[in-house]
């Protein structure tokens, strides 16, 4: 499925323009926390322990802050059960899970080619 920018905006006028939502919602779902802990949920649903350890890097408060973003997106479900110590589980919403669906194929692409890409730009 190849489409082009172009296709994109004759579709959806207005899309990728400044003042355009699309914007803020590439921004949610491209920055770098946003795809590593999205990516991480599509390996199944994550307990918070689990998700500050899997993806390496990240501090608390951009793991808040990032989960807090993609939950009102709708791109991820928080589930908080009734437990002494709390208990809350994040899992991929179905939006979620298409949108990882097709940013696995980008994150493969990154994995095969940044070694050769950063030694150029060296």
């Amino acid at each position: 499925m190849m489409v082009s920018l172009a296709q994109i905006r004759a579709d959806r006028p207005g899309a990728f323009t400044h003042a355009c939502p699309t914007r803020t919602v590439l921004d949610h779902v491209m920055s770098r926390w946003g795809v590593l802990v999205l990516c991480t949920l599509g390996e199944g649903t994550h307990r918070w322990s689990e998700l500050r350890r899997e993806v390496d890097g990240i501090s608390e408060k951009m793991l808040a802050q990032t989960l807090r973003i993609l939950v009102a997106d709708g791109l991820v479900e928080r589930e908080s059960l009734p437990t002494v110590p709390p208990h809350v589980d994040y899992r991929l919403t179905d939006r979620g899970r298409e949108l990882v669906e097709r940013m696995l194929p980008l994150l493969a692409w990154i994995g095969d080619n940044a070694d050769d890409m950063l030694v150029q730009a060296s």
